[in-house]
Formats: C-alpha cells, structure tokens, sequence
C-alpha cells in the first residue's frame, strides 16, 4: 500500500491535532504548581531528538530525568529511532513524539519511581498555527505536565520579530523577566523569558499539558543554569554525545 499524497496526510494530521487539542488542559493540576517554592516537586524530566548531520531520517532520542531543586541527573536514556514520518511545517510532534513517548513509557515500566513529575520540551506548546505543538502533543498522549520552551520564535498567529517584538526583548532587565506572546485574537499564547541574568536573548515558554502559562514560566526560570532550562540542556548535550561515541565518523 503506498503512502497517502502529503495533501491528504496533511488532512489528516490537522484532524488528529483538531482531536487531541480538545485534550489539553491549560491550568495547574498539581499541588506543587500552587506552591510559591514548587514544594513537593521532585523530579524534572526533559527530551530531545538529536540528528546525525545530513540525516534527517535516524536520531537519537534521549530522555532525562533531574531531581529538583538540585537539578542533578538521577537518570538518563539513549535510544536509536529511525523516523518514518515525513517533516511538514507545523506536524514536527507527528515525527518526534512516537519516540519521547515510548522513552517516557519505558521508564515508567521499569523505575515508575523515578517517573518524572512534570516534562521539558524542546519546542512549542500552545504557541502553534492550531495551538497544538509537540509539548501538547506529548503531554496529552503521556498524561503528563509539559512545558514547551522553544530557543527561536515561530512566527504564528500574528506574532513577529519585528521592532516592537525587538524592544520588549531589549526591556527585559533580569532573569525572570517575561511578556506575553500574544495572538492576533487576544489570546496569550505563551510568554518570552529572559531565564537567566548572563543571558539577554529570551527563550519562548508554552503550555504543553496540565499547567498554567505564569507557572510554566516561572518553573523554567527555576530549571535554568544557563539560559536554555537544565532538563532541555542536558537531554540536548547527553544525546549529542552519544552520538558522537557511537558514531565518530559522523559530523553531529
């Protein structure tokens, strides 16, 4: 059976989407959400796909998980996955996700304890063209808190790099400084953080699943050493070097 035209992939992906987005829940549903500390937090979680260069097709999927507030690593997976999913703009999680997901599922199968309490994404939640990115995807398919904290602003919704967006960054004095993302139709779709005080270029933080836009801002600037947050940096770099071990002839 031959693969449907990407047109009606296209369709079908944007109904899927449609279906799960019904799902996400964009409000705090933990205790510790609520707490000014984050008390009762205790494990962090962040994934990454990591690609040989010139390869689109097999990556390295990586999962860690930190304790919190240390931000000291208390486990780390790396799992070869060859991608079948063709890349279309705006459908990254139909690609990724399969594998974030099946790294989340097995780590809970084999130290449920160590399970973590909430997920960093390297990418976009809400703030989408549907207000469906790869953290909500993988939060409502995990049942998971996620958080999406994407490294350059995707231009969606009415949201642009363009002078005004330049001075809002130039305002933001200290790490911790935020403003809001908003869409054309009013709605915040995310928040850009200034997370570190050594770093004046912002991060863009969205709801993924099962937690507030002023929370997933404010746990970010928690999880941040530097400025992209703990969980994220060390799935990026742990899955980087497996790479670069396994496959030293390659150029990751």
């Amino acid at each position: 059976m031959s693969a449907p035209p990407a047109q009606d992939l296209v369709k079908q992906w944007e109904s899927e989407q449609a279906r799960l987005r019904q799902q996400v829940v964009e409000e705090d549903t933990e205790d510790w959400q609520r707490s000014p500390d984050f008390s009762g937090l205790q494990r962090v979680g962040g994934v990454d796909l990591s690609f040989i260069k010139g390869d689109d097709v097999n990556a390295c999927a990586q999962l860690v998980v930190l304790s919190y507030p240390d931000l000291e690593v208390l486990y780390e997976n790396s799992q070869m996955v060859t991608l079948t999913a063709p890349y279309i703009a705006g459908f990254l999680a139909f690609r990724e996700t399969p594998f974030l997901l099946e790294a989340l599922q097995r780590l809970e199968q084999n130290q449920p304890k160590l399970l973590p309490q909430v997920v960093f994404v390297d990418g976009n939640g809400l703030f989408h063209y549907r207000e469906f990115g790869l953290a909500c995807h993988l939060g409502v398919l995990s049942g998971l808190p996620c958080v999406g904290v994407a490294k350059n602003l995707l231009q969606v919704q009415g949201v642009f790099k363009n002078e005004e967006h330049q001075s809002q960054i130039a305002a933001l004095q200290k790490g911790g400084d935020s403003f809001p993302l908003t869409a054309a139709s009013g709605k915040v779709l995310g928040k850009a953080l200034r997370s570190s005080d050594k770093s004046s270029k912002p991060v863009y933080v969205s709801v993924g699943h099962k937690i507030s836009v002023d929370t997933a801002v404010r746990l970010t600037h928690s999880c941040c050493r530097y400025r992209v947050p703990e969980p994220i940096r060390q799935a990026d770099c742990r899955s980087r070097e497996y790479l670069r071990i396994h496959f030293p002839a390659a150029d990751t």
